[in-house]
């Protein structure tokens, strides 16, 4: 099962992915929690302690990993460098393990631009690609806005994306945009989760952008969730309320027969 969750930013798709992830594993599965927003701070959202969380270093800051892997110092252009880097012992080796997630956090590629080829960004596609194509876990992908930096066969490999979207018009805007361009690739298995939801009026806003089918369900908002955050705490341990209304989406997700989670 490989799922992943984007959106614009603020609307809560880093609680979103922290809470499914810690629901999974207490359900026994095998979670693969990856991180691949540059504002990178899933690890807190999972409950890590800050301690350990200060320990981990993003893939795409590991220079000596990065070299190694395809033959060029990071940073480099115009240089020769190896296209299909060695990714398989990553996750194994790299990742931070907490309340049963395993966490692995991306990085990004500060240089060059977004359409740069250079080692870092060839080491993390490449990467990405076999997250979802040859990693046996539970993978689920915290992402920036958009789903750009997946190529067309990562994308088809991928079981869902799920847009959270809060009852406003900007973030259903993006996902309007990630609905457009999944389907330029071929992608029509994208969905939706409203989040901050106060009451039926919210929920039907947001119904009347987002088709039932769609729709995967609401997360209520939670004064809880917010405390949380402000105490550094995880919103699965703060907020029994939000655990129900994600174990309804989870539910809903078992619901498609040619997936199995």
């Amino acid at each position: 099962m490989k799922i992943a969750i984007t959106g614009k930013g603020g609307v809560g798709k880093t609680t979103f992915s922290a809470v499914l992830s810690r629901l999974l594993a207490d359900k026994g599965y095998s979670v693969l929690a990856v991180d691949a927003d540059p504002d990178a701070n899933l690890a807190l959202a999972l409950g890590f302690p800050h301690e350990l969380a200060e320990e981990i270093v993003p893939i795409s800051d590991m220079k000596n990993l990065v070299a190694e892997r395809t033959g060029a110092q990071p940073g480099t252009f115009g240089t020769m460098f190896k296209m299909n880097p060695k990714v398989s012992d990553i996750p194994e080796k790299y990742c931070k393990e907490y309340k049963g997630v395993k966490l692995l956090t991306m990085g990004t590629v500060d240089t060059g631009g977004s359409g740069c080829v250079c080692p870092e960004h060839v080491l993390l596609k490449t990467l990405t690609t076999h997250l979802i194509i040859g990693n046996k876990d539970v993978v689920i992908m915290d992402m920036e806005a958009g789903i750009e930096h997946l190529g067309r066969g990562t994308a088809k490999g991928v079981d869902f994306f799920i847009v959270v979207v809060e009852p406003g018009e900007r973030s259903l805007q993006t996902y309007r945009k990630v609905k457009q361009l999944g389907e330029d690739i071929g992608i029509n298995k994208v969905y939706v989760v409203g989040n901050k939801v106060r009451n039926k009026e919210d929920e039907d806003f947001i119904l009347s952008h987002v088709s039932e089918e769609a729709c995967l369900g609401f997360i209520h908002y939670n004064q809880n969730v917010i405390d949380s955050d402000r105490a550094n705490l995880s919103p699965y341990d703060q907020s029994e309320e939000t655990k129900i209304d994600i174990e309804q989406i989870y539910q809903k997700l078992r619901g498609f027969s040619d997936v199995q989670i």
